[in-house]
């Protein structure tokens, strides 16, 4: 069972909060009001996430977390704190903690803040295993397959996870790249510090710098407070870089810097940091032919590069699809409440005949959307959504396929010779994206952040900076 820990002297407000953030779920909520107290129950209990006030009655918060992190450094351990300035806390941050809360706390902030904390904590800890021939209890998070192509995989990260080098994960979209990425932490020398991922193509350009680095105060409008980047967190442990063909040009040359010299500068500060991150980066991208049209700096390519690892398509891996099939209709019937225990030959016949162009995502959508339309314990080929050689070999619309409205905006722009077409067309797209986002979850920014896959606060400055406003429902948020 998922448990959180709180230390605090006075944890009567916070344990409340708590409470009130992880009703409904199966969370086991421990207390301790010293911090020698917090450590004997850390190293008895292994909590899943730790709430830690910096002033304790019998010591400094950042001891405690020392201690902490020598019992076991995967814990992401928050700190809470009442002091404004809070540099002992930003000084956690640099050594690994994986944020902090002024006090009071809100309500709002304290449930995103504890929510991604559990989700890192599962993801460090959820075993990745490689499964060749189908248990009955094949487990969440497990690499399956025993085709040839996949064996290779296999032996690859055998041979590279104890390396300390960089590693480029190279595959379709929906192979499965961070399962192997995350495979290659858990069975390297790293394996007991943090584990964070970033989707480089997820996030707007002008953020994905302060993701990275992180920003100081003032560096730019929205810039409230000092905050640390993936970089400082990840200190001591494994960065994994989704699709890092999308990273702007300008800092791929930082990335670069900090790959050569492990130093890097936050935006809008000159302080120089040391780090000591493995880099671990994946793309959907041809980055050789990219870095020869001059799209992706040949030096960062070259320096990925030092072991690159090849994910197949589905399309490619055989009697694969067989296990697949089984492994996620196991797993979905009991996730959607159904009593499918088997799938019809005719059934297993469509969906081998399908390529699969989104591979192993797309297969796990089309079962799910299967399982809903299913009755009975057997998947027919009546429930499966439509499957056609059509969804996989139309060609791509031309470039000039746009809406109306923004191919007319792009015409306009480019007649009047303007020397800001990326950024307004990009402002343009992001205005229309996060209002439609937005009214899909009710105006929710806690739901429209993890379905467009950024930080919180990263919406909200985007939100601030385009000035879109939504009140639908945003009181929903404050439960």
């Amino acid at each position: 069972m998922a448990s959180i820990l709180i230390i605090d002297d006075d944890p009567d407000l916070i344990l409340q909060q708590v409470r009130a953030v992880l009703k409904g779920t199966a969370t086991d909520i421990l207390s301790a009001e010293t911090g020698s107290e917090g450590i004997h129950i850390v190293q008895e209990q292994l909590p899943s996430v730790v709430l830690l006030d910096l002033r304790l009655p019998d010591g400094s918060g950042l001891d405690v977390y020392q201690s902490i992190r020598q019992i076991d450094a995967r814990i992401p351990v928050v700190f809470i704190t009442t002091a404004k300035g809070a540099d002992t806390a930003i000084e956690a941050m640099k050594q690994g903690a994986y944020d902090y809360l002024f006090k009071p706390v809100e309500l709002r902030q304290l449930e995103r803040v504890v929510h991604e904390a559990f989700e890192v904590s599962r993801r460090m800890r959820e075993p990745t295993v490689v499964v060749e021939n189908m248990p009955e209890d094949a487990m969440e998070g497990a690499i399956i397959g025993n085709c040839q192509a996949m064996l290779d995989v296999y032996k690859a990260i055998g041979r590279v996870s104890v390396q300390d080098v960089p590693v480029l994960i190279t595959g379709e979209s929906g192979t499965g790249k961070e399962l192997v990425a995350r495979a290659i932490y858990q069975h390297g020398n790293r394996a007991n510090a943090a584990f964070l991922a970033l989707n480089c193509a997820a996030i707007p350009e002008h953020l994905l710098e302060s993701e990275l680095f992180g920003h100081e105060k003032g560096a730019f409008t929205g810039a409230d407070r000092r905050r640390i980047g993936k970089f400082e967190q990840c200190n001591g442990g494994t960065l994994f870089l989704d699709e890092i063909g999308d990273m702007p040009l300008p800092l791929q040359a930082k990335l670069l810097r900090v790959m050569q010299e492990q130093t890097f500068e936050r935006v809008g500060g000159n302080e120089s940091i040391q780090t000591d991150v493995r880099l671990i980066a994946a793309t959907h991208r041809d980055l050789k032919v990219w870095s020869d049209e001059g799209k992706f700096r040949p030096d960062l390519y070259y320096r990925l590069g030092v072991f690159s690892l090849h994910l197949p398509a589905l399309r490619d891996r055989g009697d694969d699809l067989n296990m697949l099939v089984q492994h996620c209709l196991r797993k979905f019937s009991q996730e959607l409440g159904r009593s499918v225990q088997s799938v019809a030959p005719d059934t297993l016949s469509q969906l081998k005949a399908y390529s699969w162009p989104g591979n192993i995502r797309e297969l796990q959508n089309v079962l799910k959307q299967a399982l809903l339309a299913a009755s009975g314990d057997i998947l027919l080929p009546i429930f499966l959504p439509e499957l056609t050689s059509n969804r996989m070999e139309s060609p791509s619309p031309p470039a000039t396929a746009l809406n109306p409205e923004l191919e007319s905006l792009v015409e306009e722009l480019i007649n009047s010779k303007s020397t800001d077409v990326y950024a307004t067309v990009h402002s343009h797209i992001d205005r229309f994206l996060l209002k439609r986002v937005l009214e899909h979850t009710g105006g929710s920014q806690h739901k429209a952040a993890k379905l467009l896959g950024v930080a919180r606060q990263t919406l909200r400055t985007k939100l601030k900076e385009l000035g879109i406003h939504m009140t639908i429902h945003v009181e929903n948020e404050d439960r």
